[in-house]
């Protein structure tokens, strides 16, 4: 999991910011000219990050190497099972008999498809192959099992194959899990590809919800969705800080805090 950050300035705080949105490598002169200062002063910089074990200089470039990967799917979903749980209830409240829904490959979104268990002739698009063995054959639901090679660690699905079929089919909602929610970056993931996916369901879609617990409030993750990704329900269950509500706000999200 993240580990506490050990640095010095802000400046090195707004390098590993960088590198972060970048997907955790980049070149120096790419931060140099993000942060408008000179490659020197990056490389200087990033030599206390190095000494410190944050990130690795590379051939032209740096490599976070900090520990900010996600634990396996079976882990995920056993923590907070709680209130993923009562999460899952008020989400799955949108969803009727009928209807059509992407679910992604996040543990809150598992709990959301067991919650969905009752309902009926549900149209189901989907990546993870947990969501999928909880939803098909039942109830007369039609399931589409994005294609591609299933990730052994979450059971999740992507690449050309998964993005293809999520972008042919148009669904009323679909429902994210997130890694992190960050006031300055927003909605965070732990993988590009997940992000990449996040991105084409979402505008495949009518109503994009989120779901995520208090513990992923001012988390970081590699990668952020995208400012240009549009969403429209946050469920979770406590009030955020006021910097996450104003970005909420700003961001025309509405919020639903599921006592």
């Amino acid at each position: 999991m993240i580990q506490s950050r050990r640095t010095t300035n802000q400046r090195e705080e707004e390098i590993l910011r960088e590198l972060q949105k970048a997907g955790g490598s980049c070149r120096v002169s790419y931060l140099a000219k993000q942060l408008t200062v000179s490659n020197e002063t990056i490389r200087r910089n990033i030599r206390t990050l190095e000494e410190s074990k944050i990130v690795r200089k590379v051939h032209g470039g740096v490599h976070l190497i900090e520990d900010i990967g996600e634990e396996p799917f079976q882990s995920r979903i056993s923590t907070h099972a709680h209130e993923k749980a009562r999460l899952a209830s008020a989400v799955a409240e949108n969803i009727g008999d009928g209807d059509s829904v992407f679910l992604d490959i996040g543990s809150t979104t598992a709990y959301v498809a067991m919650e969905l268990k009752q309902r009926s002739n549900l149209f189901v698009v989907t990546n993870s192959a947990f969501v999928a063995n909880t939803l098909t054959t039942r109830n007369g639901n039609r399931v589409f099992l994005a294609g591609g090679e299933l990730r052994a660690h979450d059971g999740g699905a992507f690449g050309a194959e998964a993005l293809d079929l999520v972008q042919r089919l148009n669904v009323q909602f679909a429902v994210f899990s997130v890694g992190a929610v960050n006031a300055e970056l927003g909605f965070m993931l732990h993988d590009l590809e997940e992000a990449n996916l996040a991105r084409v369901a979402a505008a495949n879609a009518q109503v994009r919800i989120v779901v995520a617990d208090k513990d992923k409030f001012n988390k970081r993750a590699p990668v952020s969705i995208g400012s240009d990704t549009q969403f429209d329900v946050f469920y979770t269950d406590a009030q955020p800080p006021d910097a996450i509500t104003q970005m909420l706000e700003a961001k025309d999200i509405d919020l639903v805090v599921v006592d």
